[in-house]
């Protein structure tokens, strides 16, 4: 076992492999940084069992959230301006300076702010950037939030700071405070409000002085029970199947309650080592046997998947090409 110990060193000693480690840490952020930035291309998170590069370091790597944000987020920017690695493993660049620059890097500037960035710490770099990329006129009034995925890829370059939203966890707003017992904090407008005033005195012979987390478990109880019936056709008392549908992709509600509670409301994509994907949002119904190649809309022939491993499956039937071609249809078409 490793001994942590390090009484027996002297003063010197200590201050000498400290820098030494120092060093080799930033070596190593350098290459995890490019084993990540690669494996984010190859998409190799799919195959192990992951809907996104960040779901995989989390549950592969053991990574904290905020440490895969950041480092997916340099990781992303590195392949793009290769000079990054070198100036992390030199320690000319840290990762917190990485998530300031990329949304305003361009293959026209980045040798120039990468250079104007070397050595300097966030608050320096702020204000670097604050000097070239000046904002002389705040708006003033009310606005909506937007949440900003710092590991998304940049994709205006026109406007600095403006970048693409990727499938990332949201800033905590649930947080644990006792077996069983969370806190919730979140902003609401006056409509929501209003709505939430009116379970509270809807609910007022039920609900002991207006509690409001018991107000939100009533409320939320019968607004899931609701979106199961739109979403996947769940009823307590199910209806007579209806007759077959002429168009050979429709699903009807009754397979989808089988399908969706058969599979728990999860991924189905299981990677060769057995690790089950968990994405429980934006899930797919997935023909094994794809349509396109004879295969019907039954119980059997249907499963869950969320959208990144529907993608690959996809891919893996009729090729990246080939798949590549009907998003790029589908797409002028949705823009005619």
């Amino acid at each position: 076992m490793k001994n942590y110990s390090l009484s027996h060193l002297s003063n010197e000693a200590l201050l000498r492999e400290v820098v030494v480690i120092a060093g080799r840490e930033r070596t190593a952020t350098a290459e995890l940084l490019a084993h990540i930035a690669e494996i984010d291309e190859r998409k190799l998170y799919l195959p192990a069992g992951y809907a996104s590069m960040h779901a995989y370091c989390v549950g592969e790597l053991k990574l904290s959230e905020e440490m895969t944000s950041k480092r997916v987020a340099a990781a992303r920017a590195a392949r793009q301006f290769p000079a990054i690695f070198t100036m992390v493993a030199d320690g000319r660049l840290c990762l917190s300076a990485i998530t300031v620059l990329r949304p305003v890097l361009t293959p026209e500037n980045a040798e120039d702010l990468l250079g104007a960035a070397a050595g300097k710490t966030r608050v320096e770099l702020e204000q670097v950037l604050a000097e070239r990329f000046p904002r002389l006129e705040l708006a003033t009034g009310l606005a909506p939030v937007r949440v900003v995925d710092t590991a998304a890829p940049c994709t205006d370059r026109s406007s600095p700071g403006t970048i693409d939203l990727h499938p990332m966890p949201p800033v905590r707003d649930v947080q644990p405070v006792a077996p069983e017992r969370f806190t919730l904090q979140v902003t609401i407008d006056r409509a929501t409000h209003d709505l939430l005033r009116q379970a509270q005195d809807l609910l007022g012979h039920q609900v002991i002085n207006g509690d409001l987390g018991a107000v939100l478990h009533h409320v939320l109880s019968l607004g899931v029970r609701q979106l199961e019936k739109k979403r996947f056709g769940a009823a307590e008392r199910p209806r007579a199947c209806p007759r077959p549908s002429a168009n050979t992709r429709h699903i009807p509600f009754h397979v989808r309650r089988v399908i969706w509670e058969r599979d728990a409301g999860q991924c189905t994509f299981v990677s060769e080592r057995g690790h089950r994907c968990t994405e429980r949002k934006g899930l797919e119904f997935d023909h094994i046997e794809p349509v396109a190649r004879g295969g019907r809309t039954t119980v059997d022939n249907l499963r869950l998947r969320c959208r990144a491993h529907n993608q690959y499956e996809a891919e893996r039937v009729f090729g990246t090409e080939f798949m590549n071609r009907k998003r790029e249809e589908a797409r002028k078409t949705r823009a005619s």
